[in-house]
């Protein structure tokens, strides 16, 4: 399919879709084929400018909604959302690449969010206390930030946005999206059914586009609010130049997450949870397990069932039935991915499984699964992150060595320990420098009741996304305290003392 021939994408700006102020397009394609799928505007500041000034002009009578209504129309979106599952999963293989029952998987959490923000009435209650002083009482109540915009990833084209803008709706924020200029598509499919509810115009606005876009957001003295998920040299740069124009700030950046194996572990389980979190969406996962650290010679038993079980997966097409492992999302990652095995390798390391030519037309963006073994802590491939279907394994003596190995790293996103010890458990648990942990389960990502709690250079900011932070993020804490010097007489109405 010729670009010429695709659809150029509109955005979302006060409840109307309008084109882009920029004529620079750039493809959108599908990694599994080159095939060009729809052209994406690289919108500038104007239409940052645009979709601010619907949003401010919104914000007052949105912000004047009942939370109960506010929550009804989330309780609308939720069903359009669950009635298009289908349609919303095929787009994220399409565009992203991964396997349609794990976009499948990711729109079941997207709803999940909703769902959660649809809770709204009971997470957003502040706190009273009657009697705080003589006849004095104290109440804290939370109210909107105002205009808030979120950037977001390619890896979850569906779920992340839902991180944030369900929860900064629901407690009364008006709100812009800047989703990845790599796989813009699906969240046009979520606009549409958004645009279909009825909401004010202005409340929720989509702005496409890459770097001039996010300065445009970082910079502009109407928005408030800026909820970042992307690499961690970006999550730096988006915290500090927003936090300098005195912007409220939850930046999510990379990740390198250790599996750790004890000895005692059930071997044949910890296999199946390593493959499914160091290869699932094609290892595109800031939450997948990217390296194995086999404790106390605990890798030649894992090695018996992860290494046959990894060499059986298969990698194609993600919409293709049967296919394990879909493309990364686009050839310039794959050769990155590609380059970082060959330096492991240069630098002493082994292949146990080698995916680096699966076999498929170089058209796609496809490595398969790939496991290196021998690495040790100084080469890179241990400490920084791949971001592909490559898992490295480090062997060390004691749990005491696998949580100096785990600490040691720039990164505290998740981390996953598998034994059957409870005192391991409880040690890793309590020294470990990570946010978020897994015990026998390979990918800790909580649910959307809790906080997606990263740590170190994996997060900037106070407040994580969504659980109980989303809801201090888009709120803020206002304290009312109150005396009355009446004795309690208004107009013919009179309070004997006693009464």
């Amino acid at each position: 399919m010729s670009a010429t021939a695709v659809k150029i994408l509109p955005n979302y700006i006060n409840g109307a879709w309008v084109p882009s102020a920029s004529s620079e397009l750039l493809d959108v394609q599908n990694p599994a084929t080159g095939e060009v799928l729809s052209q994406v505007p690289l919108s500038g500041a104007n239409d940052v400018d645009q979709a601010v000034q619907a949003a401010r002009a919104a914000f007052p009578g949105w912000k004047a909604k009942s939370t109960i209504e506010r929550a009804r129309w989330l309780f609308g979106f939720r069903q359009l959302l669950e009635e298009s599952k289908d349609r919303l999963a095929e787009c994220v293989t399409l565009e992203m690449g991964k396997t349609f029952p794990d976009a499948r998987a990711e729109v079941e959490r997207m709803i999940e969010m909703v769902e959660c923000a649809c809770a709204i009435p009971t997470t957003m209650q502040g706190r009273n206390l009657e009697g705080v002083a003589t006849n004095v009482d104290a109440e804290t109540i939370r109210q909107p930030v105002g205009v808030c915009a979120a950037i977001t990833p390619f890896n979850f084209p569906a779920m992340v946005p839902m991180w944030f803008l369900p929860f900064a709706v629901a407690t009364g924020n008006t709100f812009i999206l800047k989703p990845s200029e790599q796989v813009p598509m699906t969240q046009q499919i979520v606009f549409e059914l958004i645009d279909g509810l009825g909401l004010p115009p202005g409340v929720v606005n989509m702005v496409n586009g890459s770097r001039d876009v996010v300065n445009g957001i970082l910079d502009h003295p109407g928005i408030d609010a800026v909820s970042f998920v992307g690499s961690a040299a970006t999550a730096q740069y988006i915290y500090e130049r927003a936090a300098a124009k005195k912007k409220r700030v939850q930046a999510l950046g990379g990740a390198k997450n250790s599996m750790v194996v004890m000895p005692d572990a059930v071997m044949d389980k910890t296999a199946d949870n390593i493959i499914g979190s160091a290869f699932g969406a094609a290892g595109q996962r800031c939450m997948a397990g990217s390296i194995v650290v086999a404790v106390g010679g605990a890798w030649p038993e894992l090695a018996k069932e992860l290494v046959p079980r990894t060499e059986a997966l298969t990698v194609g097409d993600g919409m293709e039935q049967g296919t394990s492992v879909g493309p990364v999302v686009s050839c310039e990652a794959r050769d990155r991915i590609r380059g970082m095995i060959d330096t492991a390798l240069e630098q002493g390391a082994t292949l146990a499984v080698d995916g680096r030519e699966p076999g498929l037309p170089d058209a796609g963006a496809y490595v398969g699964p790939t496991i290196v073994q021998g690495v040790t802590d100084a080469m890179e491939i241990a400490r920084e992150e791949v971001f592909g279907p490559v898992l490295s394994v480090v062997e060390v003596d004691t749990l005491a060595d696998a949580i100096a190995f785990v600490n040691g790293s720039r990164y505290g996103n998740g981390t996953s320990i598998f034994t059957e010890s409870g005192a391991a458990v409880r040690r890793y648990r309590h020294e470990v420098e990570v946010g978020m942990i897994g015990v026998n389960v390979g990918v800790a990502a909580p649910v959307a009741f809790f906080p997606f709690s990263g740590w170190k250079d994996s997060f900037l900011g106070d407040l994580h996304a969504h659980g109980t932070d989303g809801v201090d993020f888009f709120t803020r804490k206002k304290t009312v305290t109150s005396r009355w010097f009446s004795d309690g007489q208004t107009g013919k109405y009179f309070v004997e003392q006693g009464d």
